[in-house]
């Protein structure tokens, strides 16, 4: 039976790979934050074995990978799903928040990954990133540096660690999944009390919105990363959804171009 660290593991991506590997038979080590959703996982089949995690705690990243070390020899596969999305301007957005989004996106999992190390000779480590990697979205910086900042540093390990593991980056577009509620509830303090870009954050929770029921359905990005997950020698960056594709094409145009488009870009959708 094989093994799989799946973080994030009761909403959205996390919860449907959970449910994937399980049926597919492997044995699912799924983390949870929410202590009212351990049961929901022990539920959906008896080779899932729920740990806790939170993302925001160095401590518990530490007792969880120390629980799944004591657990098991061998990991086949590490999924690091878990994220979240802070907004704000930069001019007055409190530093501390930019340190939360980085300890949530990336320092957390560089942590759990570290401490799991030892039981990753041979794994594949499949890290959850962003089209927002491609760092071209204005008052969702935090989110943009953290996912980038979380590809580049993974990127590091498999130059320094060769073939022991396989880092493999999944950078979906716009998906259908609860993150852009959560989104809105976790900003609700920014997004409603800043006069000065009122109609930013206006069109930001209204974008966020509409992402719940626009953009790729989840299953989809979840058989696509299961199909990777299957392959000897994957990738190592995969793109996912044409918005993703065409950002990271335009992206790759001079900084001054970019920064022209997205602005004339904003301006017009402010204005409609």
């Amino acid at each position: 039976m094989k093994t799989i660290v799946i973080t994030g593991a009761t909403s959205g991506l996390g919860n449907l790979l959970v449910r994937e590997f399980a049926n597919l038979g492997w044995k699912v080590f799924a983390g949870y934050r929410n202590e009212d959703l351990k049961a929901d996982l022990e539920a959906i089949s008896n080779e899932i074995v729920p740990f806790y995690i939170d993302m925001s705690r160095k401590e518990t990243v530490v007792e969880a990978a120390n629980f799944i070390c004591q657990k098991v020899e061998k990991i086949d596969t590490l999924i690091n799903a878990a994220g979240c999305v802070f907004a704000g301007a930069m001019e007055c957005l409190d530093v501390d928040k930019i340190r939360e989004q980085f300890e949530v996106n990336t320092f957390s999992h560089l942590e759990f990954t570290q401490r799991l190390f030892s039981r990753l000779s041979g794994a594949k480590v499949i890290n959850i990133s962003s089209v927002a990697s491609f760092g071209i979205f204005p008052f969702i910086a935090p989110y943009c540096a953290s996912k980038r900042a979380l590809d580049i540093l993974f990127n590091a390990m498999q130059l320094e660690c060769g073939a022991n593991i396989k880092v493999i980056s999944i950078k979906p577009g716009v998906i259908k999944t609860p993150l852009w509620d959560k989104s809105i509830e976790i900003n609700k303090d920014v997004l409603d009390n800043d006069q000065k870009y009122e109609k930013e954050f206006e069109f930001l929770k209204k974008n966020a919105e509409k992402n719940n029921y626009r953009g790729l359905e989840a299953q989809k990005v979840v058989d696509f990363i299961i199909k990777i997950n299957g392959l000897k020698t994957p990738k190592s960056s995969y793109t996912i959804g044409i918005d993703s594709k065409v950002v990271e094409v335009f992206s790759k145009l001079p900084q001054e171009l970019v920064n022209f488009v997205v602005a004339k870009g904003l301006k017009y959708r402010l204005s409609k």
